[in-house]
């Protein structure tokens, strides 16, 4: 990517990692999603558990820094972080569920770790990486050489290293790492394991956004099947044929295999029993980092599972609606034909015409007519003479939802519920019955509401007529409850 102010400013502006890094809340947005996604390493979160998360986390925060810091309610917090102008979260409806699920997005993970190496280090440790980067060059140098005798040459110097190495640990002397040497490599292991979950992230975002089109075009389409088919798995090839996709494949057949796992196992329990590593305090699930990359690859193997079902499914309607239009053109001809069984038509019942071409000359064609153009007089509008009431105009009444919804949302954050006669006592009609219909439509669409049919409520307002006078009308209506929660 190229570092300029152009670039630079067009990320500013739509980058969901950048817009996070600028945000108020981004103190709690950053630590929150830390502690529940990425630590444990959760790929998916129902909404009733993460809305309980964030609600604990809310309190804690309003007991110690009032209650005014943040005032709105846990899932609209999480139903804002998911919108479009922010996409710090993928809300979606997981397969076989009817509740909203909620996932951590890629550029909000890159956030998040960007943030995690603004902390002071105590132990900078360069040695791993310089190593690592020399052992790339000879593996990209050596993988590369096309000259057998050059790859003989190299294998035989490898050779004659370890022969070497073999003879001084049998005369005794065994070369060991010292302690900042381990914890060098260990933070280097450590910092690649995360950056690793990070990417499995960032591919499965990519499996998915391939997933949306192919459903997008499945929907749309008019064409002809075998194009379709053919234009989706041409896009798929061309992924999974990709760096990334390659790249994917050989990491997940590399740590599918139960040798490799068993190995890495047992070399994860004896690093961690090193005093130097020790000393470190690694987190627990460190001993089981590579788990969490299985289940986190295999999130990206149930995402490509489900375009290709997609895909199944598709074809499997696309053949039973063909089947079912030849049954019916079939159903149709016998029933034609039963019908005229009893009584023929009388004369020619079908003809079937001969092959011939139609010949049709140049100049039998009509010629071209020009198109009517109107023509438009160039006149000077006057004004009328009819003596029309402009006072509708501005007799049309206006409800704010919003307003609302808000002065709803007030009221519960001091009580746990509030009736609709509370809620117009506090705040008197302005509009009327219009005012009066619109709590009850957001009642029963935005707020978990109550209504008990035992007992009965008079709602009174005033109003102003056409003539100027005052008025008092009053609704007899159910006692309406919000509840919050």
């Amino acid at each position: 990517m190229t570092v300029d102010f152009v670039t630079l400013d067009l990320l500013r502006q739509n980058h969901p990692a950048w817009r996070l890094l600028r945000s108020d809340h981004a103190p709690l947005v950053a630590s929150f999603l830390e502690r529940v996604f990425i630590a444990p390493n959760v790929r998916v979160m129902a909404q009733a558990d993460l809305a309980e998360a964030l609600e604990d986390e809310l309190f804690a925060l309003r007991d110690r820094l009032g209650a005014e810091i943040f005032p709105k309610s846990a899932l609209d917090y999480l139903n804002d972080w998911a919108a479009n102008d922010k996409g710090w979260l993928r809300k979606f409806y997981a397969q076989g569920s009817d509740e909203p699920h909620f996932d951590l997005m890629p550029a909000t993970e890159k956030a998040i770790a960007w943030l995690g190496t603004l902390a002071e280090r105590s132990f900078v440790g360069t040695e791993s990486r310089l190593l690592t980067l020399f052992e790339l060059l000879k593996q990209m140098s050596e993988g590369s050489e096309t000259d057998p005798q050059a790859r003989i040459a190299e294998l035989q110097r490898r050779r004659d290293e370890i022969d070497a190495e073999i003879a001084r640990v049998l005369s005794g002397d065994l070369p060991m790492l010292d302690d900042s040497a381990l914890r060098d490599r260990f933070q280097q292991f450590i910092a690649m394991a995360r950056e690793l979950l990070t990417d499995f992230r960032e591919v499965e975002h990519n499996f998915r956004g391939l997933d949306r089109r192919v459903r997008e075009r499945i929907a749309l389409w008019e064409g002809a099947k075998g194009a379709l088919l053919e234009e989706i798995m041409g896009e798929r090839d061309a992924i999974a044929d990709s760096d990334q996709g390659r790249s994917f494949r050989a990491f997940w057949d590399f740590l599918m295999s139960s040798s490799r796992q068993d190995e890495l196992s047992a070399l994860l329990e004896r690093v961690l029993t090193l005093p130097a590593v020790a000393e470190l305090r690694p987190d627990p699930r460190t001993r089981r980092v590579h788990y969490d990359w299985l289940e986190a690859g295999e999130h990206t193997q149930r995402t490509v599972a489900q375009l290709s079902q997609q895909l199944r499914r598709f074809l499997d309607d696309q053949a039973w609606l063909e089947n079912r239009r030849i049954m019916e053109i079939l159903h149709g001809i016998e029933a034609k034909a039963l019908a005229l069984r009893e009584s023929p038509p009388a004369g020619e019942v079908m003809r079937i015409a001969d092959t011939g071409a139609d010949i049709e000359l140049p100049m039998e064609r009509p010629l071209y007519t020009p198109p009517i153009k109107p023509s438009i007089a160039d006149r000077v509008l006057e004004s009328g003479d009819e003596d029309v009431d402009a006072a509708v105009l501005f007799s049309q009444v206006v409800v704010d939802r919003a307003q609302l919804a808000r002065h709803i949302r007030q009221a519960l954050q001091e009580r746990s519920q509030v009736t609709l006669r509370e809620l117009c006592e506090t705040r008197p009609l302005e509009h009327g019955l219009a005012e009066l219909v619109a709590y009850l439509q957001l009642a029963g669409d935005s707020f978990k509401s109550v209504i008990d049919e035992n007992v009965s409520e008079l709602i009174v307002w005033h109003g102003a007529g056409p003539d100027g006078r005052e008025y008092v009308k009053q609704a007899r209506l159910s006692r309406v409850i919000f509840v919050n929660g």
